[in-house]
């Protein structure tokens, strides 16, 4: 299972509890605690929903880019492969 430090410190960041956060997601705050520490996994739809509240990226969730936001890191791959997506206009 993976440790999930970036919802604790999103969690954190933001004044939340796990009992509030816990609500959110419509689990117990042990529960929440849980996925925290890397104790259960976390379904698609509740990563999903996470970071659709704190407005920021599955892949970053998943440690997979430290970008925060969703916009700039696809326009930031846009920019990269323009060449490659005007290839198939």
């Amino acid at each position: 299972m993976t440790d999930f430090h970036r919802i604790r410190d999103l969690r954190e960041d933001n004044d939340m509890t796990q009992t509030q956060m816990g609500k959110i997601l419509i689990c117990s705050q042990s529960a929440y605690s849980d996925y925290e520490r890397g104790r259960a996994d976390i379904s698609a739809y509740t990563l999903i929903k996470i970071a659709d509240f704190y407005n920021v990226s599955v892949d970053y969730l998943l440690n997979r880019t430290d970008n925060l936001r969703i916009i700039p890191y696809f326009f930031s791959l846009m920019r990269s492969n323009a060449s490659r997506i005007c290839l198939f206009l």
